[in-house]
């Protein structure tokens, strides 16, 4: 039996949340673009939680940018897809089973452009919602004029423009435009590129004045695991249990978090805040990105060297360690959250990282932390850095935690393999792939004697912006941990940081 609307009166698994008939009738009020998991884990989850409940009581329809692979899936299952919650909340397993009726329909842009559009028109629109990717928030300068526009912007501004000269000034004409694409102030980067778009297209100033009205192009930051569909074994295991076959099924950790950055009029708009505290609209969400960016990505990255060299390839394992449990527990509880260059209250930061305690240690994902290891370079810069340099401007002293994890970070891209444009890296006769933009000059550094490595690292400017060997102590600490990695191995350097901690207390 394959998910439909037909068949789920024929249902009959126990722990499933299955939607009511009424639902398949409610007005579409949101225009996504993008079809993907974390989109329909994420801000659907919620559409559809709020639906039940009797609050947003809107569908949504998708667009598919492009041709590529097909619609055939949603359309045989009616838009139906199930959501498996599985993890740890507040120290407690997760495991919940939902079909969600939120998408009601999937179009094809340029096939279906005209559909789209009548859509866009529609006084019942109350929302536009976009995950097109970094690679979609761009400057493409293109006609909307034509019968489809290529770029997402140029798309978004038709849709726009197409509402203007439908419904003009009326009231039903205001909506809310939510980026979650994965890249800073996407919103607003997006708002730039369609006004960039109005200059290009000469379109009339009144429709810009409309656009500052009625228009709320909006921040977010989503957060939440969702890795999809599991793996072979896992959904046969999953439809034998449910009853029924869906090609749509997909996991999801139970943390979600969608902070849109919005006034009371988006709020209104989207009305979903009363459904779940995951959904928050306040006029600044910085707090949420640098909890987000500091605590769970900062100590994913500090970790990664050190769990990867101890030969622990998931962050689920590595929380089953008590090693290298215990260091990420120092590491948020006692130097990050305490550090963060922004204004946090204490128990907000601990409370946020005890959520992502839970989430590392959920047995449900499987999150490589040689996945973790791309670009490690740049992750060190952007997540570690301000963090590392406000600790000492608050407390004049090394972090411990954050100076072991460079000396394994150090170590980690120490390469000393060349084969075409690919590094590698060798440690305990084990030899792992540099995934990483400066690789190469990782493996210049290592040409040097091994006694200046450390050194030679933490005194660039060019490479960190700062002469992190002018920061007191920390040069030598770094230097210390690396030596006693390559002295005592990863678990035996990290026995001697948790001992040179308990003398300190």
């Amino acid at each position: 039996m394959i998910l439909s609307k037909n068949a789920l009166n024929s249902i009959k698994a126990a722990n499933l949340e299955l939607p009511r008939e009424e639902l398949f009738n409610l007005p579409e009020k949101v225009l996504q673009f993008g079809t993907g998991v974390l989109l329909r884990g994420l801000p659907d989850y919620f559409i559809d939680k709020a639906n039940k409940q009797g609050l947003f009581n809107g569908r949504v329809a998708v667009v598919k940018s492009t041709s590529k692979g097909g619609t055939a899936e949603f359309e045989e299952q009616d838009g139906l897809y199930t959501i498996c919650v599985r993890g740890i909340e507040n120290g407690h397993p997760v495991e919940e089973n939902i079909i969600s009726s939120a998408i009601s329909r999937v179009l094809v842009a340029d096939q279906q452009w005209g559909e789209i559009l009548d859509i866009a028109v529609s006084p019942l629109l109350k929302v536009i919602v976009s995950n097109t990717t970094e690679v979609g928030i761009q400057l493409v300068e293109e006609s909307i004029h034509q019968k489809t526009p290529v770029s997402f912007p140029a798309k978004l501004l038709a849709v726009l423009y197409a509402r203007y000269e439908s419904l003009g000034e009326s009231a039903d004409a205001e909506l809310a435009v939510i980026a979650t694409e994965l890249i800073s102030d996407n919103g607003k980067k997006l708002e730039t590129i369609v006004r960039q778009l109005i200059t290009f297209n000469q379109l009339e100033g009144a429709f810009v004045k409309w656009l500052d009205t009625k228009v709320h192009f909006c921040n977010s930051l989503v957060d939440r695991i969702v890795p999809g569909k599991p793996d072979t074994a896992s959904f046969e295991k999953l439809e034998a249990e449910l009853g029924y076959k869906d090609q749509l099924l997909i996991m999801a950790e139970p943390y979600r978090l969608w902070a849109i950055e919005g006034n009371q009029k988006v709020s209104e708009l989207l009305n979903l805040e009363a459904a779940d505290h995951g959904v928050i609209v306040r006029p600044d969400i910085e707090i949420f990105k640098e909890l987000k960016v500091r605590l769970l990505n900062g100590s994913h990255t500090l970790t990664s060297g050190i769990a990867y060299l101890l030969g622990i390839d998931t962050v689920t394992k590595a929380m089953n360690n008590e090693a290298t449990r215990n260091y990420v527990n120092e590491l948020m509880m006692h130097e990050i959250a305490g550090a963060i260059p922004y204004k946090v209250a204490e128990v907000e930061a601990m409370a946020f990282a005890n959520t992502v305690i839970d989430r590392f240690a959920n047995p449900s994902i499987q999150h490589l932390w040689i996945n973790i290891t791309f670009q490690y370079t740049m992750k060190m810069k952007i997540r570690i850095l301000p963090v590392l340099l406000n600790y000492y401007k608050l407390f004049q002293k090394v972090p411990s935690h954050i100076a072991f994890g460079f000396a394994a970070f150090l170590l980690f891209m120490k390469s000393d393999k060349k084969e075409g444009n690919q590094y590698f890296g060798n440690y305990n006769g084990h030899t792992y792939a540099i995934t990483d933009d400066e690789a190469e000059y990782f493996y210049s550094a290592a040409q040097q004697k091994e006694s200046d490595y450390v050194n030679l690292m933490l005194i660039d400017r060019k490479l960190w912006g700062e002469d992190l060997s002018a920061l007191a102590g920390f040069n030598e600490a770094v230097k210390d941990n690396y030596n006693n990695i390559l002295k005592y191995g990863m678990a035996g350097a990290l026995a001697r940081l948790d001992q040179t901690l308990e003398v300190s207390k």
